[in-house]
């Protein structure tokens, strides 16, 4: 088995805390390799919950992850773009002077109430 090595990945979950998870890191595998070792990569994929990289000619160019764990890594990274995005506004309305509007009347702007 090939050696492996750990990398740090930042991830920001559902409340918004930061926290760092471990993941280990094989060296790629060739394409060719991995056609020859499906079943067992999506096998250890699944119990590891380590994704195995593949290469073409030295280079990375994929990935074989959980489902269940790409699943997850989607949505912390749909958090993290909408807390992007309310940082964003929060410093334009910092910027401009405008508060903000109350959630009752955007509510009732869209009819909701």
């Amino acid at each position: 088995m090939t050696p492996i090595r750990t990398v740090h990945t930042h991830l920001v979950h559902r409340e918004h805390l930061a926290y760092t998870q471990c993941v280990p890191s094989a060296p790629p595998l060739s394409v060719s390799e991995a056609r020859r070792q499906l079943a067992a990569i999506i096998d250890r994929v699944g119990v590891e919950h380590v994704p195995v990289y593949l290469a073409r000619r030295g280079r990375r160019v994929a990935a074989v992850i959980d489902a269940d764990d790409l699943d997850r890594i989607l949505a912390l990274a749909e958090d993290m773009a909408d807390i992007r995005a309310a940082e964003e506004a929060r410093e334009e309305m910092r910027a401009t002077g405008e508060t903000p509007i109350p959630w009752e009347q955007v509510k009732a702007d869209l009819g909701l109430t």
